[in-house]
């Protein structure tokens, strides 16, 4: 998948594609159907599949001072978008600037000098340009008249009727029900950073911990997961592949130690080597139990051995490395290469 963080100045192999555009924070099922329904008419048309979104999130620069939200910061959102099969992805730098210009400018600006796209594949609720004046409506009428096509698709919904949507993906993660979030992801949600330096105190104990901060990243319910753990690992074709192993994680301030910052702690089973400094992705699984404060090593030890033992019984009937809720691998061990 090729990527252009501008629209401007593209070569002629870069444009002239079915684009699917939106924000796509989660790149959840509903998502996946307007980026397949552009793949699709990409095929029967013989050109490029391409998605453009924006960066940072328009909701991020409009409202600096929310609390984290993001499901898939951009690095997580480039990959999903990959795995489905894109040819290309346009990253629309959004700021003040940029939000100023009238949906008619974007259309001309952005979609036709830029992207020069044949057809444009939009959720029939997404909305663009200054003010969000922009809708649906209006690209139909700006394709008419430009010449390019627009498929609008209707909101994808579950067997109990719901919409997919972030929002209720945020919702669920921050209730503690990541098998539901992941139901609507298609995947397990995931965490993903460098891992720091810590204070041992894990190692100490029998139970050493890779841990990582969650930076600009949605918090969910704090407590204790079942997790898989993602090491990229080069792969002997070339190339990186991740290497995903079984775990069980603590995310939260530590309060038997007094901490005071939010920090995931993620013990991965049979496993004996230096992490400092590596990029790992974790998925949540299932949420075990809430954050406590328990008194002494001893019981602490007793506490961390009793999660581990329901974290391996969970996860030996999970699915895939990757958490698909359709899948049926085991993890622990399990390569996938990207």
């Amino acid at each position: 998948m090729r990527i252009f963080r501008h629209y401007t100045g593209l070569k002629d192999e870069d444009r002239g594609g079915v684009v699917a555009i939106g924000n796509f924070d989660g790149v959840h099922r509903g998502h996946r159907a307007v980026v397949d329904a552009a793949g699709r008419i990409a095929r029967e048309t013989g050109v490029p599949q391409g998605v453009l979104t924006f960066e940072p999130h328009p909701r991020s620069v409009f409202q600096p001072d929310v609390a984290p939200f993001r499901l898939t910061p951009f690095r997580s959102k480039a990959r999903q978008i990959e795995l489905l099969g894109v040819d290309i992805l346009y990253v629309i730098h959004f700021d003040f600037e940029f939000s100023s210009h009238s949906a008619e400018d974007f259309v001309r600006l952005v979609l036709l000098e830029g992207a020069g796209v044949t057809h444009l594949v939009a959720g029939s609720d997404f909305v663009f340009g200054n003010r969000r004046r922009g809708t649906g409506e209006l690209l139909r009428e700006m394709g008419e008249k430009h010449g390019f096509g627009v498929t609008l698709i209707e909101p994808v919904a579950g067997q109990d009727g719901q919409a997919f949507s972030s929002t209720r993906i945020r919702e669920l993660l921050a209730s503690g029900r990541p098998g539901e979030a992941a139901r609507i992801l298609g995947r397990a949600w995931e965490i993903e950073g460098r891992v720091e330096a810590g204070e041992k105190r894990g190692r100490e104990i029998g139970f050493p911990t890779a841990n990582m901060a969650l930076e600009d990243t949605l918090r969910p319910a704090t407590g204790v997961y079942a997790v898989r753990a993602g090491l990229d690992e080069p792969a002997s074709a070339g190339g990186r592949e991740t290497i995903w192993r079984d775990g069980v994680a603590n995310l939260g301030r530590r309060p038997t130690f007094g901490g005071d910052d939010l920090i995931l702690e993620v013990h991965i089973f049979d496993f004996d080597g230096d992490l400092y400094g590596r990029h790992l992705r974790v998925l949540l699984i299932e949420h075990l139990r809430p954050e406590k404060r328990i008194d002494g090593i001893a019981p602490l030890k007793a506490q961390i051995a009793e999660d581990a033992a329901l974290a391996r019984e969970i996860l030996a009937t999970h699915g895939s490395a990757l958490g698909d809720t359709q899948g049926s691998e085991r993890a622990g061990g399990d390569k996938v290469t990207q």
